[in-house]
């Protein structure tokens, strides 16, 4: 199948038209008219991914992370990122990146996925778009059954992938949770709409100090922090498998097990 028709069906389900306009979302690299018999998802596009890449024969790497966030003026193969789109290209593999639409994005999108490997009920955007209330920013929804923090902390660890940071939690312990807002990323941002929302919970990633210590000052949702990779990760087995039934099963789709969290150990408690 070429390569323009499996961009036709992602840019289906994540329409660029939902990315942030900061954001670098589409075709990296490849020839939209070269074949594609295999596609590979992952989290980020670091050098073991595109090893794993060439060495399994994939014609397209997924990534919702961006290679080239920010303006580049080239991409010599004496630079990291330079390095890997040569690689990609010898290699005769596409790159596409689907980031922020992937976020917003309804059904199959990176918040969708995330709500739903915790189990939310009626899950529904925190900040819908103004064109489509089903797609937009985090979700909220309702456990099945009521639970304490510590509790939902412990559901979540079993969720998401193992990372060495494990589930941080702020907040009373026993502290009965029943309403759930999550945002895949970082996702700090949207704690007045989960408080707006009456979530007893925020579960997102890279929260920082200070808006926790202040948060922890009012009446307000409590907060479980979790790896930028850990919270994301739950899309590429959606994605993949909605990808695969567009195309027919036309294209074999798979989905990377190579852990990308940028962090590898810690010490301590």
């Amino acid at each position: 199948m070429p390569l323009r028709e499996v961009i036709a069906a992602l840019d289906a389900r994540y329409d660029p038209a939902l990315a942030e306009s900061w954001d670098a979302v589409g075709l990296v690299c490849g020839d939209p008219d070269e074949p594609v018999g295999r596609v590979l998802f992952a989290v980020d596009p670091t050098t073991a991914v595109v090893d794993e890449v060439i060495g399994t024969g994939a014609d397209l790497l997924v990534t919702h992370h961006p290679l080239l966030l920010t303006p580049v003026h080239g991409v010599p193969a004496d630079d990291l990122k330079g390095r890997l789109v040569h690689r990609l290209i010898r290699a005769g593999a596409g790159l596409f990146v689907a980031h922020t639409n992937a976020d917003r994005a309804p059904g199959s999108g990176v918040n969708a996925a995330l709500a739903d490997v915790l189990g939310l009920l009626d899950a529904r955007p925190l900040e819908p778009t103004t064109a489509d209330p089903r797609a937009g920013l985090g979700r909220v929804g309702e456990l099945p059954e009521p639970m304490t923090l510590s509790a939902f902390a412990g559901h979540v660890a079993a969720a998401l992938p193992t990372t060495v940071g494990g589930v941080r939690a702020a907040g009373d312990p026993d502290r009965v949770i029943r309403r759930v807002a999550v945002c895949g990323g970082s996702g700090g941002s949207l704690l007045a709409a989960a408080a707006a929302a009456g979530a007893d919970v925020l579960l997102t990633s890279d929260l920082k100090h200070h808006p926790v210590s202040d948060a922890g000052e009012v009446d307000g949702p409590a907060l479980c922090d979790v790896a930028h990779y850990a919270s994301e990760w739950p899309w590429l087995p959606v994605a993949a498998d909605r990808l695969s039934r567009d195309l027919a099963g036309q294209v074999e789709v798979a989905v990377s097990q190579l852990r990308t969290d940028p962090w590898t150990w810690r010490a301590g408690a």
